[in-house]
């Protein structure tokens, strides 16, 4: 099968439209939490339940889908077709946001619960479909960075998500206010919910594949196997998903947690710190992405400087509007300087980006765990930095020579978002033992798995003849 050798910008754009609302929701959790917290006289666990709820539909929709493919015996998403299947994503995750509107007005915690839960449905679906896609609309050889740029838009809506609801919780940086009401959520989630039917219609009619040729790469194998699940890249990648979005997730979950029991902040004061995390996932996935840009070797020397400060600086203008103090962030532009050294090193190979990133998410962690005061707190953002291209190193590496199964194994990599869920209670629990700072040892252990796979993966994909080490697009 002929490859694509360049990205199809035309399809690419309006497909990234749906990476930015997975962003804005997923990081607005992060202040609904300990909102939550003190409004519901919840437990840290409890609190916990936020995030459980929200990635353990990613699982029963993936589930679901699988359940529904086998009673059709074909591929529900080869069936009704790509387009179709993200307006039906997106429809469901706008019926999950009017749950938003009761849940305010009765104060019911269960009633929030369910409406994150219907838009992580509606997600689950949205997701099984987009990311494969962005990978196909291009060169398989770029897919991962292709991927990684689709994240940067993701993080886009991770970096404003936070700010837009502490503010329409709060008020703005100056007022003053730290009444926390959960009648705040309201507004900003309908304006989501119309948002989603809206970019539905607008999905419908575009020019995105509904059927996309996705890119068999030639394997040793005679033919391709019957089931994505027996290909031990991807049954290990499943693994990694699990605890790389369970590690991204609980670093910031919790830290909030950490800020106002250990460093005193006032909870309306914490939406920066949670906003420059996930912007460093911003400021990552846009410096990993310049492969996908441009082929020229002398520009992507120059992006890979030139495109993490830009990233930096949406940070800092947004926060400027949202008059936060901005002189305790300056010092993170040095930070970035050992994403850019480690993003170069990695030439651009999946696998040796995921070990490297990996190794130095650990030691990030370790620094948050044994330092005190704004040097563990800029620890522990930076694990955002390092997290920023795991999600397309991995998912890559794992649907890579899947071929006619790609589909299948999207989706069993999508039912493992869930470790966001369970990983973000599991270190809410652990910290009700060790304390909030050392329960940050649970995403140690996650990073420890990753190096693993990293390193195990190469192994596997190179005895079924798939190699990552040459790249068309030139490299470093």
């Amino acid at each position: 099968m002929e490859q694509n050798t360049k990205t199809n910008w035309g399809q690419f754009i309006p497909l990234v439209t749906v990476f930015f609302f997975w962003g804005f929701v997923a990081a607005s959790n992060d202040i609904l939490i300990p909102v939550f917290k003190e409004a519901f006289k919840l437990s840290q666990s409890e609190s916990q339940l936020v995030s459980l709820a929200f990635y353990i539909a990613y699982t029963v929709g993936s589930i679901i889908y699988l359940i529904i493919s086998k009673i059709i015996k074909t591929d529900l998403i080869n069936k009704i077709g790509y387009k179709n299947s993200l307006a039906l994503g997106l429809t469901i995750s706008a019926i999950g946001t009017l749950l938003f509107y009761p849940a305010a007005n009765l104060g019911s915690f269960p009633l929030m619960l369910s409406g994150l839960f219907i838009v992580a449905f509606g997600f689950s679906l949205q997701q099984t479909v987009a990311n494969p896609l962005a990978i196909a609309l291009g060169s398989m050889q770029t897919g991962s960075q292709r991927l990684t740029m689709a994240g940067g838009i993701n993080n886009l809506g991770t970096t404003i998500g936070p700010l837009i609801v502490s503010f329409a919780i709060f008020g703005s940086a100056v007022s003053g206010n730290s009444h926390i009401s959960i009648e705040g959520v309201k507004v900003p989630y309908l304006i989501l919910g119309a948002a989603f039917l809206l970019v539905a219609i607008f999905l419908k009619f575009s020019s995105i594949p509904d059927r996309p040729a996705m890119v068999e790469v030639e394997v040793n194998d005679t033919g391709s196997k019957s089931s994505a699940l027996k290909y031990p890249q991807l049954v290990l990648g499943m693994i990694a998903i699990f605890v790389y979005v369970g590690v991204e997730v609980s670093t910031a979950s919790n830290l909030p947690e950490y800020m106002e029991k250990e460093l005193g902040f006032a909870i309306k004061d914490i939406a920066p710190y949670i906003s420059l995390y996930w912007a460093s996932m911003m400021i990552g996935r846009w410096t990993g992405a310049v492969e996908a840009f441009t082929s020229n070797v002398k520009t992507q020397q120059i992006l890979r400087f030139v495109a993490p400060y830009l990233a930096f600086g949406v940070f800092l203008l947004v926060n400027l509007i949202a008059k936060h103090d901005l002189q305790h962030f300056y010092v993170y532009g040095l930070i970035i300087l050992v994403l850019i050294i480690a993003d170069i090193i990695s030439k651009g190979s999946p696998a040796r980006m995921l070990m490297i990133f990996s190794i130095i998410g650990v030691i990030a962690l370790l620094i948050g765990m044994s330092t005190t005061g704004m040097l563990s707190v800029y620890a522990i953002t930076s694990v955002g930095l390092f997290c920023s291209t795991l999600w397309p190193c991995i998912f890559t590496l794992a649907v890579s020579g899947l071929g006619k199964n790609t589909s299948q194994g999207s989706s069993y990599l999508i039912m493992m978002i869930m470790g966001g869920g369970i990983i973000s209670w599991l270190q809410g629990y652990v910290s009700e033992y060790t304390g909030i700072q050392y329960s940050y040892i649970v995403g140690v252990l996650c990073f420890a798995y990753l190096i693993f796979y990293a390193w195990r993966v190469k192994d596997i994909l190179k005895s079924q003849g798939i190699s990552f080490d040459t790249k068309v697009s030139g490299g470093h």
